[in-house]
């Protein structure tokens, strides 16, 4: 019988927690603040349970030092010379400063912050009093980890005039061009229809001092606990990227995001310096529904509904959402620059988005004569408190099951965009598709390797089987793949490698290793505990799953992954597990060559190519003009180029979706469901990576006469 990973972990901190926290009283605790304990204890957690704890050294404090500075001042408008140079005294000593429980270097940068930031009020102030010569031939750097921070109070205002300028260029463009952008429903400000050119310089300023002002009084209601919080969690990246701290609060939103139930737009968000990048779409949410926003698109702008939008650049991302969210049936209008470089202005009305949408659904597929199925997984999900309550395996089943009864031939796995989940629902999963044996293996630091195997020796799907991942396919996504594509059970379709997430994590409430806490509740700590191994060895840390065909999408050359976030752990091996390749296949090599054959004349392929390549050439493009004619003149030529790109939706496969008998039987007492159908049958008849699975699925021939007829479903 498996051991249970989070009972076992909780057993071992409480008792190494006992033994460490005997040379301490109970009575130096309790007088100890608040965040000296906190950063004691977590600390001590990382030292003691981290899968592969960090030496706090040298290394580390230039690591915490470097990091925390750019957290809070990202684009270099805040802090002065003279600023880095108090701090880079503690650049070698924040390690020892942990150690022994000092929060000196936080306090100084704190009360420094608190300084500038206070100035910075009078700064813009200034700055926005003046009109901005849109005339003048000046530009200015993006990227600010290049650009150094200010010698002076002068050199300060300076770069606050030339971020200000380029923030309200937008602005100013769109209320000069507003009765355009009124008929297009955007923009319902009759005043703006009517603007000289010099007012609408003033209004677009005065618009954007309104912005900063409310962004700064927000700033003012955040109490130094908040941005201890994010100290604390500046070490804690230190560890891996996956390890975070959860203030009592944030810890409560954790759970509620658990849950499935969200109340908002219903789109994941990542902080960028340049404001809240959209990093995934709930399906059936209000940006789903919506269908303008992208991932990959940054939320720049948020605006509640009569009410200006207020600027979230260089915004907390926990502030930002916080704006974004709100209850259900009310407006937030976002202002969205798009990953073609656009700019629009979006009104969504919040809603509660369901978990219907992140469950399995099929579809039936028709080409020609032949029929094939496909079946898309947004995650793999599970009742922790009931395994035989839904989850991920068992609904996979079921619609294999319903796709055999209409008649397919082949099966499609969509896990593109599935970022993980349940161990054991993968576990089950692969067992539907191999006959037995090890699915995938995890380790524990200084433990022996657990194999988790599929031990049921019945195969409820035995046909031609192909899985389709991209860069987002994440975690158990790629244990998944990893493992039908070591057995030789399927071929794996899609980016040149999935996302490369191969850690597990777990999470432990602080109050549960200190007990009898007078400061309350403490927190919990989400840390890295094991990592994942295919059978093969190798693990899925930072490589990922390597496509058997590799097919180009638009984020081919944009910076996604666990190799593009800071502090991953390392790739390794270890020995590989005891398995028995599918032999099934009589022509698998001849299979993949005759698909990459295909794809390297695709011209629907070589424009997404062509598309990958420009849109990686816009984000690398980081000196932007501030001169309206050659903005105006640079907004035409991507908008040209953007329009160019559209054409990639007119894309038709000539392939037929239908939905299953028992789903169609639902569509006369559910029509949003009829529609949320439709919309995804649409878009599937547009996708070149599922007509290529099925060309695959028609290539792949299967001897059955070893196996003889497909096996009893599985229980």
């Amino acid at each position: 019988m498996k051991r249970n990973l989070a009972y076992a972990l909780f057993v071992m901190l409480i008792a190494v927690a006992s033994c460490s926290f005997t040379n301490k009283s109970a009575e130096d605790f309790e007088n100890d603040d608040k965040d000296k304990l906190l950063l004691d204890l977590i600390t001590y957690v990382l030292q003691k349970a981290h899968y592969d704890p960090k030496d706090i050294n040298d290394d580390f404090s230039i690591g915490v030092y470097e990091d925390f500075i750019e957290i809070l001042d990202p684009t270099k408008r805040f802090f002065l010379q003279e600023d880095i140079a108090e701090f880079e005294k503690y650049k070698f000593q924040i390690d020892d400063q942990v150690k022994n429980t000092d929060i000196a270097f936080f306090n100084l940068v704190y009360d420094k912050l608190m300084l500038r930031m206070n100035e910075a009020k009078g700064i813009y102030g200034e700055v926005l009093d003046e009109a901005f010569d849109y005339n003048a031939k000046e530009t200015i750097d993006i990227d600010y980890k290049e650009v150094p921070f200010a010698d002076s109070r002068k050199d300060l205002k300076e770069r606050w005039r030339k971020q200000l300028k380029y923030i309200t260029m937008g602005t100013y463009d769109a209320k000069l061009t507003a009765s355009e952008k009124d008929a297009e429903g955007v923009i319902n400000d009759v005043e703006d229809l009517t603007l000289s050119p010099a007012e609408a310089e003033k209004s677009s300023r005065e618009s954007t001092k309104k912005t900063l002002d409310e962004y700064f009084d927000f700033i003012d209601d955040l109490q130094r606990k908040d941005w201890f919080v994010q100290y604390l969690n500046t070490i804690v990246d230190e560890f891996d990227p996956h390890t975070y701290y959860f203030a009592p609060e944030d810890k409560e939103k954790f759970d509620a995001s658990m849950s499935g139930k969200f109340e908002g737009i219903g789109a994941r968000l990542q902080k960028k310096p340049e404001g809240a990048k959209v990093t995934d779409i709930i399906s059936g949410g209000p940006v789903w529904r919506d269908a303008r926003i992208e991932v990959g698109d940054m939320i720049i702008k948020v605006g509640q509904k009569g009410e200006l939008p207020v600027d979230i650049v260089g915004m907390r991302l926990d502030d930002a959402i916080k704006m974004i969210k709100g209850p259900e049936g009310t407006v937030v209008n976002l202002t969205i620059r798009k990953i073609d470089g656009s700019t629009d202005i979006i009104s969504l009305t919040r809603d509660v988005v369901e978990l219907e949408e992140s469950f399995a659904k099929s579809a039936n597929i028709i080409k020609e004569t032949e029929k094939f199925g496909l079946i898309h997984l947004p995650k793999f999900y599970v009742d922790f408190d009931d395994y035989t309550e839904r989850n991920a395996a068992s609904d996979v089943a079921k619609e294999v099951e319903r796709l055999k009864d209409e008649g397919m031939e082949g099966l499609i796995l969509d896990l593109r965009d599935n970022g993980g989940g349940s161990l054991k629902t993968v576990v089950d999963m692969a067992g539907l598709f191999i006959k037995d044996g090890p699915i995938v293996q995890v380790q524990s630091s200084g433990e022996q390797k657990e194999v988790h195997e599929d031990k049921d020796e019945r195969i409820q799907w035995d046909g031609p089987l192909v899985v389709l991942v991209n860069e987002l396919s994440a975690s158990a996504s790629e244990i998944l793949a990893a493992a039908l594509q070591d057995y030789k059970r399927a071929i794996v379709i899609g980016s040149k490698q999935t996302f490369g997430k191969g850690t597990v994590q777990n999470v432990i409430a602080l109050n549960n290793i200190v007990r009898n806490s007078e400061h309350g509740d403490l927190g919990a700590l989400k840390l890295t505990t094991q990592k994942f191994y295919r059978v093969n060895g190798g693990s899925t840390q930072l490589k990922g799953v390597a496509s058997d065909i590799v097919v180009p999408d638009r984020y081919s050359y944009i910076d996604l992954g666990e190799r593009d976030q800071s502090n991953p752990l390392d790739w390794d091996k270890i020995s590989p597990a005891d398995y028995t390749p599918w032999k099934n296949y009589i022509n698998y090599e001849e299979t993949l060559e005759k698909s990459k054959a295909r794809m390297a004349n695709n011209k629907q392929v070589m424009l997404i190519e062509e598309n990958a390549k420009w849109l990686k050439a816009e984000q690398d493009e980081t000196e932007v003009s501030l001169n309206y004619e050659v903005y105006k003149e640079e907004k035409s030529k991507d908008k040209e180029q953007s329009d160019y790109f559209k054409k990639l939706q007119d894309y038709d496969s000539k392939l037929t979706f239908t939905s299953l008998r028992y789903e169609q039987e639902l569509f006369t007492q559910d029509s949003v469901l009829r529609e949320k159908r439709d919309r995804w049958h649409k878009n599937l008849a547009k996708d070149v990576y599922v007509e290529e699975a099925v060309n695959v699925l028609r290539d792949l021939k299967v001897n059955n006469i070893k196996n003889g007829k497909l096996a009893s479903v599985k229980g």
